[in-house]
């Protein structure tokens, strides 16, 4: 048992998502959290959201092929249309015990209305 609460999204990555060096490339695990984030910010805000920014990202560890990838999310700040997300990534690895961190980051999305415009998160 965690303490990380039900994974957003668990997922096993392709071998068509690799990088040069045989890893997952970083920017397939970007999308994945940001996919993560972007339903977290949207159940908060009851309707669609837009990301702005990724205002912190750190790579702990590769993935690499065979992981099973799990995305953690849960809104960190609440601003009148804005929402700061933080999302950790693990992933379950074959031979290992435990499952390992590889990523983090703290992605920002802003509640926007039927035109694409910020509206508030709490109205």
């Amino acid at each position: 048992m965690n303490d990380r609460g039900d994974p957003i999204i668990r997922t096993a990555p392709r071998l068509a998502d690799l990088n040069l060096n045989g890893n997952i490339f970083g920017g397939w695990i970007l999308s994945q959290m940001d996919i993560a984030g972007g339903y977290t910010a949207a159940r908060r805000a009851d309707g669609p959201v837009a990301t702005v920014a990724i205002e912190a990202m750190k790579f702990h560890r590769p993935i690499n092929p065979g992981d099973l990838v799990s995305c953690y999310a849960k809104i960190e700040k609440v601003g009148r249309t804005s929402m700061h997300v933080c999302i950790d990534v693990w992933v379950s690895r074959r031979g290992e015990p435990e499952d390992v961190r590889v990523t983090e980051g703290t992605f920002v999305f802003v509640a926007i209305d039927k035109n694409g415009r910020p509206r508030p998160v709490d109205g």
